[in-house]
């Protein structure tokens, strides 16, 4: 092995010695970045460097001069702990200053603990194992959709969107359901150009895999219809060999590389213990002594970053071919609207919802199927599906229309998901993420417990995304309390940068999921009733504005209210019937179909129609009471459940839970006097 003594001869070295030698230059770094940060996972990245430089330097597609060129090759590393191997990556392309590694997990820098999306390079924010796996097969979704709509338009413009996604996945992301899941998908769907690359490096941080896993991967994932290589993790001709292979299968292949968990080190190769934990520096120097590496810290020779570069030349003259056939595809007027609703981003059209008549009684679940069969014929970029409850989420005349995703019909939009809610949560995230489709995904909102950290996830990446959470209450009735959501309104508000709109009817309903499609950088949850709701008075057109500022009077009294009565989904009707009954008082109600949006109102509209003083506010919600006392304040009276549901015909569950007209205005009254006695 070469040494950096040897520099001089750099260029007489043969390419196996300057691939080797420029490996150890980036161990170098991971070993000296988490030894400064006193933090983080030196291992893993050790052991799967060697793939990771080998796929970036001579195969992956993208553009040195732009991370964020459109027909790119995507590389997620699921595995996120292993950041400073993407890190140490992202600087020999030119994308990641070496002053950003030296602040490695450090306030404020570029080079968090985990890859997060806002990072040039980086598609994901990932660590939360699985879920990069999970994104992956969104984005590779993605790209076979895109592909297939542009080709079927014009064949000479097929190759706009035509790229890879590899992953790079660990023991851990395959001990995560989520990973399997979502490869099941990805099998079933035929998506030849994904690609995952598998560290079977069998150390954890507790110590070696086979204490708690013995899953024979390759058969596995052989039967979820996967192409599976076995190699060896640091034969380079091996590694070769592999990607070419995956690279030409009508299926999605998966790489299994045996490594050594920190490969190369002087005396910790195959320990667990450098997983996740600096190595000691009496380590690091014995290590760089044999890598070939010089005591000097973070150290970076040009001669390794002129030679891991040697295709940006080609590469940049290949995106700029693409800029050329993106202009020549875009004049022509058959493909103009496609690429600008959807590789474009652009919402170009109309939203043409259906005309919901005053009085009638729809469930707002049924509003969605409409509101989305209309407006799918103008927006091309709404993909998605529904974990098997078609009939329920009212998806299926969708699928019937535009067709199932599969290997024969790779431009169906409508997406099988089948019972896997976090799979498909979490796939939604990495479409959404490659850009060009906004997907949507419905299931039971109880069931939102399952896509919970994709949830999360979405949140923090600031993406579109759309969920669909019918059956919201206890109105499904006998399906009982395992059905019946109780805390999860309230869970999934507590959700940062995370929009839940729960309308009280059909023009609600349509008013919040265009609001959905038109915010880019928001997911969104329609929390959705199983039972009908009558449709309130006023036009689409008022309605849409209403609900923009997230809550708005659907009923007025003249002059200052007595009592205000905030209310969200179907107990907004109910609200209004009891404020009939409370015939001595003036009664204000409000529909609240979105708090976030609310909050983000102007304090003095906030404090015109929920005045702080002078008006006893009560909130009527079929949910846990918490958090409500922001709105009805310390003497307020917040009505909900605070306990599990129950099987009976939904009828019966209002009356038991006291949601029934008569009920709530008795104990409005009740509570009144109970305040005038205490003062």
């Amino acid at each position: 092995m070469h040494s950096y003594k040897e520099l001089d001869s750099f260029e007489y070295w043969s390419i196996t010695d300057k691939d080797q030698f420029s490996i150890s230059v980036i161990k170098g770094l991971v070993m000296d970045a988490v030894r400064k940060a006193n933090s983080g996972h030196p291992g893993g990245p050790m052991s799967s460097a060697d793939f990771i430089y080998l796929l970036f330097k001579e195969y992956l597609k993208f553009d040195p001069k732009n991370p964020d060129w459109l027909d790119r090759d995507r590389f997620i590393l699921s595995g996120g702990h292993m950041s400073m191997l993407q890190y140490s990556i992202l600087h020999l392309i030119g994308w990641m200053k070496l002053s950003e590694i030296k602040k490695f997990r450090q306030l404020g820098s570029l080079t968090p603990g985990h890859p997060e999306v806002e990072i040039p390079g980086v598609e994901c924010t990932t660590g939360p194992l699985g879920q990069g796996f999970a994104m992956g097969v969104g984005m590779a979704l993605a790209e076979a959709y895109l592909s297939n709509v542009i080709s079927t338009h014009d064949e000479d413009s097929m190759d706009l969107i035509n790229h890879f996604t590899y992953v790079l996945a660990t023991d851990g992301d395959l001990q995560e359901p989520v990973a399997l899941g979502a490869a099941a998908i990805a099998g079933h769907l035929g998506l030849n150009k994904l690609i995952v690359y598998y560290d079977a490096n069998d150390a954890q941080i507790s110590g070696k895999v086979s204490r708690s896993d013995s899953v024979n991967y390759g058969v596995l994932f052989d039967g979820l219809g996967w192409n599976v290589q076995e190699i060896d993790g640091h034969d380079h001709s091996a590694m070769h060999f592999a990607i070419e292979t995956a690279k030409v299968m009508d299926k999605p292949s998966i790489i299994i590389g045996n490594t050594i968990m920190a490969k190369g080190t002087a005396n910790m190769e195959a320990d667990h213990n450098t997983h996740g934990a600096p190595l000691p520096q009496e380590e690091i120097d014995l290590t760089k002594e044999k890598l070939g590496l010089p005591a000097k810290k973070f150290y970076v020779p040009s001669e390794v970053l002129e030679h891991f570069r040697h295709r940006f030349s080609d590469l940049i003259e290949e995106a700029n071919d693409w800029k050329e056939l993106y202009k020549k595809s875009n004049d022509k007027s058959e493909l103009k609207k496609i690429i600008a609703s959807t590789i474009a981003g652009e919402i170009i059209s109309e939203f043409e919802v259906p005309t919901f008549k005053s009085g009638e009684i729809l469930a707002t679940r049924k509003a969605f199927g409409a509101v989305l069969d209309s407006i799918s014929k103008s927006f091309p970029q709404l993909v998605g599906g529904s974990a098997d409850l078609e009939p329920s989420n009212y998806t299926g005349n969708f699928a019937k229309t535009y067709g199932d995703f599969q290997k024969t019909n790779k431009s169906g939009r409508n997406i099988p998901f089948g019972v896997r809610e976090f799979p498909m949560a979490a796939i939604m995230n990495g479409m959404a993420l490659h850009g060009g489709v906004i997907p949507f995904g419905g299931t039971f909102l109880v069931f939102s417990d399952y896509e919970r950290p994709a949830l999360r996830l979405a949140a923090i990446q600031k993406v579109r995304v759309i969920h669909e959470f019918t059956h919201d209450s206890f109105y499904v009735g006998e399906d009982g309390p395992t059905h019946q959501p109780i805390e999860h309104i309230m869970s999934l508000r507590a959700i940062p940068n995370f929009k839940v709109y729960r309308p009280a009817d059909a023009k609600e309903t349509a008013s919040c999921i265009k609001m959905s499609i038109e915010d880019k950088n928001t997911p969104s949850a329609l929390l959705l009733t199983r039972q009908g709701v009558p449709i309130l008075d006023g036009s689409q057109k008022s309605i849409d504005a209403k609900v923009s500022k997230g809550a708005y009077s659907v009923l007025e009294c003249k002059g200052r209210p007595d009592i205000i009565i905030l209310a969200t989904g179907s107990e907004v009707s109910l609200a209004m019937e009891v404020a009939k009954k409370l015939e001595e008082k003036k009664v204000r109600v409000i529909s609240m179909p979105c708090w976030e949006i609310f909050n983000e109102q102007p304090d003095e509209y906030k404090k015109e129609l929920v005045p702080e003083r002078g008006s006893l506010k009560v909130s009527i919600e079929a949910g846990i009471t918490n958090g409500w006392e922001k709105y009805v304040g310390g003497n307020g009276l917040a009505i909900g459940i605070n306990h599990f549901g129950m099987s009976a015909p939904a009828n019966d569950l209002a009356i038991e839970f006291g949601f029934t007209s008569e009920q709530i205005r008795n104990k409005i009254e009740k509570y009144l006097k109970e305040l005038c006695k205490s003062k």
